[in-house]
């Protein structure tokens, strides 16, 4: 924990806690998972990417909470949720962990949003449990992982042995040339940092591999026409690892959806436009209780 708030502490991003939020733990199949609440209204469940935490989203629980309860969650091996050492499997734990969130926190509905990983997972969520889904909100996913994908993933796996290769094989991808470009400095604090606290830590990495790997058998191509809730999804212009050939398949094929293209982003399209993302997400969301209907 103290870790990753150095690292936040570096980027400016020190998490700030109002009254009223929660910080907590609930037990899952004999592990603790943490999720933070914040601030009230219509929840917004929104799920972390794969190398993602609960303390990526800080910058954004402030606009996202304002008129809304932002649920953040840490799935099995990420941040500070149970890891889940010398165990092997696929993202449909993750699946029935949202669903088990939810009845934690009484929940009859809410908004499921996601980013990469957490978008494929709250799809599934989608195929599985649409009574417990009032609005889906999908940003840089895909259907299936195909050879491209996990092939991706596997020299992931196969470069941790090298913190800066690591860095090389994994961080530039996610992002737009013109993004990366532009911000060296932001670069290379975040590359001095990453190489030399984070992709050297073996307990991160081990959890990376396995969430890796839980998404080697992901395809719910067959099982979108069980999607039946009004659904958003989200593509960038310049993202390799979900290009946006991916984001139109899922929109022909769920039928109650909108198609959004952010020109220019990469693949973490939340940090290199986070206006856009902010506004899409919270636009969509609380449409009927603006009085709008999308």
């Amino acid at each position: 924990m103290k870790l990753f708030q150095k690292f936040l502490g570096v980027w400016g991003e020190t998490p700030m806690f109002l009254e009223g939020d929660i910080l907590g733990n609930f037990n899952f199949n004999g592990k603790k998972i943490y999720y933070e609440t914040h601030g009230e209204g219509a929840p917004i469940v929104l799920l972390n990417g794969i190398m993602m935490s609960t303390l990526s989203w800080h910058n954004f629980v402030k606009p996202l909470s304002a008129n809304n309860t932002l649920v953040l969650v840490d799935f099995l091996d990420q941040g500070q949720s149970d890891k889940c050492e010398g165990e092997t499997y696929t993202n449909d734990v993750q699946v029935e962990l949202v669903k088990s969130l939810l009845e934690h926190l009484n929940y009859e509905k809410a908004v499921i949003a996601g980013v990469s990983y957490g978008g494929n997972v709250a799809l599934k969520f989608a195929t599985m449990y649409p009574e417990y889904v009032h609005r889906l909100i999908v940003f840089n996913v895909t259907a299936r992982t195909g050879d491209w994908l996990r092939e991706m993933g596997e020299s992931w796996t196969k470069s941790m042995g090298d913190p800066v290769q690591f860095y090389n094989t994994t961080i530039p991808v996610i992002y737009s040339p013109e993004f990366y470009n532009s911000n060296p400095t932001w670069v290379k604090v975040r590359k001095d940092f990453l190489t030399t606290q984070i992709f050297t830590n073996k307990v991160f990495l081990d959890g990376i591999t396995r969430l890796t790997r839980s998404a080697d058998e992901y395809d719910i191509v067959d099982k979108l026409e069980k999607i039946v809730t009004k659904t958003l999804i989200i593509g960038s212009e310049i993202d390799p690892i979900t290009p946006f050939s991916d984001q139109r398949f899922l929109h022909e094929k769920i039928k109650n959806s909108e198609l959004v293209l952010l020109p220019g982003a990469g693949h973490a399209s939340m940090y290199e436009k986070p206006a856009l993302f902010v506004s899409l997400l919270l636009g969509f969301a609380n449409s009927e209780l603006e009085g709008l209907v999308v």
